[in-house]
């Protein structure tokens, strides 16, 4: 075997022994590689697709992925709404598809609990304008049966802000008044985020943000305990789901069209999107290693090699690593015995080194990479 030849097969199984021995993050060697506390890559095409959700067919309708808390029938408010005071004399009732408030029958509360929510509710206070500040068309849309969302009819109807129709009643006004007047349907669109607290210690203040027929009136904003009448809120623990309550305030306001749809986990409750800490990190890049490993099962030759290197990238397994090696020796053996026709096999394992050099995984002034830049250019594949 001519020497040099030999030379360079030893110097290429040295750069795949670096290159598979450090773990690094990138599978397609482009954007930065996960950290301690990034399991994904910038750019990572091994995350999940977001899954498709069919959007509603109008402005305000449910998306397929929602679920209907009232659509305008009886049957939908039997099945998915009870009143809260057994002892009640009257009951919400159900006219020209909206779910409307009786005096003195009290709150209803959802059948279903949950928490972090996209909500959509839409409620119409009566036309004719019968009281004024917190006694015309007064309810209110409970989160978890805990923060109110305050429903009022402040079209030309000044009351104390932090009561005003779109504030989180107890802690903060909204910052606009895009009401339309008595007797006109609003819409709500909430996004709610209770608060999380672990050992007394707050992780997660809450927030919600509101829109009011289309106009943010919260943004994000502090939760604060989940406000409440006359008292201060302060933190506060909160259960892991909890019902969507209506309140009955003494006034017939309408509603319809109420859905919601679940959010995905944030990172301190278990999610796996955003910044983690350093254990679920590890843990979650061990999980995308182990996947990886599982698809390589499935193929065969440099389609195998590269799905082995880059399950390395995540977790470095020992096992994973010794097949790598061996099917990395096997390939550079057969690009340096007939290099006709592999240029793009050769170039694709060249740019990785220059992603692992460029993140500092492996030493810009390792021997190998001259030699691979030596066979390259014998080839003439840098032309």
């Amino acid at each position: 075997m001519n020497l040099k030849l030999k030379y360079l097969r030893q110097t290429v199984r040295i750069v795949l022994f670096l290159f598979l021995a450090v773990p690094f993050a990138k599978a397609q060697f482009y954007g930065d590689p996960p950290d301690d506390t990034h399991p994904w890559a910038i750019h990572d095409n091994n995350r999940p697709q977001p899954p498709r959700v069919e959007p509603g067919k109008v402005p305000g309708g449910a998306p397929s992925d929602a679920v209907i808390l009232f659509d305008g029938s009886v049957e939908s408010f039997k099945k998915n709404w009870i009143h809260e005071n057994a002892k009640r004399k009257k009951d919400w009732k159900v006219q020209d598809g909206a779910l409307i408030s009786v005096g003195g029958a009290g709150t209803i509360k959802s059948k279903v609990e949950f928490a972090d929510c996209q909500l959509h509710v839409e409620w119409a206070a009566p036309a004719k304008v019968a009281s004024s500040s917190q006694g015309r068309g007064n309810s209110g849309v409970f989160l978890m049966g805990k923060t109110e969302v305050q429903v009022l009819d402040n079209y030309n109807n000044p009351t104390y802000p932090d009561g005003f129709a779109g504030s989180i009643y107890g802690v903060m006004p909204p910052m606009a008044n895009p009401l339309n007047g008595p007797g006109k349907w609003q819409s709500y669109d909430i996004i709610f985020r209770r608060p999380i607290i672990k050992d007394g210690k707050v992780l997660d203040d809450g927030s919600m943000t509101v829109l009011i027929n289309g106009v943010v009136v919260q943004d994000s904003t502090p939760l604060e305990g989940g406000g409440g009448h006359r008292a201060r809120s302060r933190p506060k623990a909160f259960p892991l789901n909890g019902p969507l309550k209506l309140q009955d305030h003494g006034n017939p306001v309408r509603f319809r069209n109420i859905w919601y749809r679940e959010l995905r986990a944030r990172p301190i409750e278990g999610g796996t999107d955003g910044k983690l800490s350093p254990e679920a990190t590890k843990k979650k890049r061990a999980e995308i290693a182990a996947k990886i490993r599982q698809d390589a099962a499935t193929k065969n030759g440099k389609e195998k090699l590269l799905r082995l290197m880059e399950s390395l990238y995540y977790q470095n397994d020992a096992g994973a690593y010794a097949e790598a090696e061996g099917l990395g020796e096997q390939f550079v053996n057969e690009v340096a015995e007939k290099p006709e026709g592999r240029k793009g096999d050769f170039m694709q394992v060249n740019n990785a080194v220059k992603y692992l050099v460029r993140h500092k995984i492996l030493p810009a002034d390792h021997p190998g990479i001259d030699a691979m830049k030596t066979i390259i250019e014998e080839n003439g594949w840098n032309k």
